[in-house]
C-alpha cells in the first residue's frame, strides 16, 4: 500500500509540474486578456455602485413572479446566495481540475479568458439597461423608509473609486438584468460545452432554474430581470432541449465565433515542449490550431520497438 501511494504521489506531482509549466506559458501569452477582464469586473462594480447613488425608492411594481411565488422573507434570503456560491465554487474548482486529474479537455488560462470575455459582454449590456431606466428596488433594503436605499453623495473623488464590499448583497438600482444569473448561466453554458459529465450538466441547468426562482422569491429582482438574463444568455430555449447536446448563448454564441477554439487535449499523446518552441506552440493553441502532428511523441515502448523519434529499433546489434 505504501509503495502504491508513493508511486501515485509521484505521478500526481509530475502531472502537476507539467501542467504548471504549460499554464505558465499560456499565461505569459494571454495575461493581458485576463487583466482586461478583471479590470472590467472592477468597472462593472463601480457602475453598480454609481446607480445606487441615483436610486429612488418607491412602491414595488406589480410582478407576475411575486404573485406566483410566495415570499421567502428577509431571514431566508441567504438561500439563493448559497445556491449561487455552490455554482461559483464548483465551476472555479473544475477549471483547475487538470492539475490533478489525468483526463482533461481544457486549459485553465484559456477557459478563463473565454469566461471573462463572455462576462464582460453581458455586463456591458447590463450596465446599459440599468442606467437607461432605474426601477424602484424590490429588495427589503431598497424599499421606502430604508436608510440604505440610496447612497449619500461621495465627499471625495477617491470615495467614488472605492468598491462597496456590501454592494453585492445590499446594492440598489442595478436591476435589469440579474448579475447573479449572468455568472450562473455563463458558468453552466461553459461547462455544458467543455465538460464531460452529462449528469453534472443536467444538475447545472437545474441549479440555474432553481436559483432563478429563489431570486424572485427572495424579492432581490423582478421577474423581468431574470427573464432578460435567460434570453440574453440563451438564444432560444428549444436549442437547449433539442437535442440537449448543444446550447446557444446569445452573447456567448457571437463571441464564440470570434474567439479561438480551445484545443482538445488527449491523454494518449503528449506534446513535446522545449524552451525554444514553447512560444510558437502557445501561439498555435491560442489561435485554435492543434499542435503539428510531427510534434507529437508516441509513448515509449519496451523491447526497443519505437524510440522517441519514431524510428523503429531493435535490441539486437547488426552483424552480431
Amino acid at each position: 500500500m505504501t509503495l502504491y501511494i508513493r508511486r501515485e504521489s509521484s505521478k500526481l506531482w509530475k502531472r502537476f509540474c507539467s501542467e504548471i509549466t504549460t499554464e505558465i506559458g499560456l499565461l505569459a501569452e494571454n495575461w493581458k486578456y485576463l487583466l482586461a477582464g478583471i479590470i472590467c469586473q472592477y468597472i462593472h462594480g463601480l457602475a453598480a455602485k454609481g446607480v445606487h447613488y441615483i436610486h429612488r425608492p418607491g412602491p414595488t411594481l406589480q410582478d407576475l413572479g411575486f404573485f406566483l411565488l410566495p415570499e421567502l422573507g428577509q431571514e431566508k434570503s441567504y438561500i439563493s446566495e448559497t445556491v449561487f456560491t455552490t455554482v461559483f465554487v464548483s465551476f472555479f474548482l473544475w477549471t483547475f481540475h487538470p492539475f490533478i486529474l489525468k483526463s482533461k479537455k481544457i486549459y485553465t488560462v484559456l477557459i478563463w479568458c473565454r469566461v471573462l470575455a463572455f462576462l464582460v459582454a453581458c455586463q456591458f449590456l447590463r450596465v446599459i439597461t440599468f442606467y437607461s431606466t432605474q426601477l424602484p428596488g424590490p429588495n427589503y433594503h431598497c424599499r421606502e423608509g430604508s436608510k440604505v436605499s440610496t447612497l449619500p453623495w461621495p465627499k471625495s473623488p477617491l470615495e467614488v473609486l472605492q468598491i462597496n464590499p456590501h454592494g453585492v448583497m445590499y446594492g440598489c438600482g442595478d436591476l435589469i438584468f440579474s448579475s447573479h444569473m449572468i455568472f450562473t448561466l455563463v458558468f453552466v453554458l461553459t461547462y455544458h460545452k467543455y465538460g464531460t459529465k452529462r449528469f453534472i450538466k443536467l444538475f447545472g441547468w437545474l441549479f440555474a432554474f432553481v436559483q432563478s426562482l429563489l431570486i424572485i422569491a427572495s424579492r432581490k429582482h423582478y421577474t423581468v430581470d431574470v427573464v432578460v438574463a435567460w434570453y440574453d444568455n440563451d438564444l432560444l430555449l428549444f436549442l437547449i432541449l433539442s437535442p440537449f447536446r448543444y446550447t446557444v448563448n446569445l452573447v456567448v454564441f457571437c463571441l464564440d465565433k470570434k474567439l479561438p477554439e480551445l484545443p482538445d487535449r488527449t491523454t494518449v499523446l503528449l506534446p513535446v515542449i522545449s524552451k525554444d518552441r514553447t512560444k510558437e506552440e502557445n501561439h498555435k493553441l491560442l489561435n485554435g490550431n492543434g499542435v503539428d502532428p510531427a510534434d507529437w511523441r508516441p509513448r515509449a515502448q519496451v523491447n526497443g520497438k519505437i524510440d522517441s523519434n519514431g524510428v523503429h529499433t531493435d535490441n539486437s546489434l547488426n552483424g552480431a
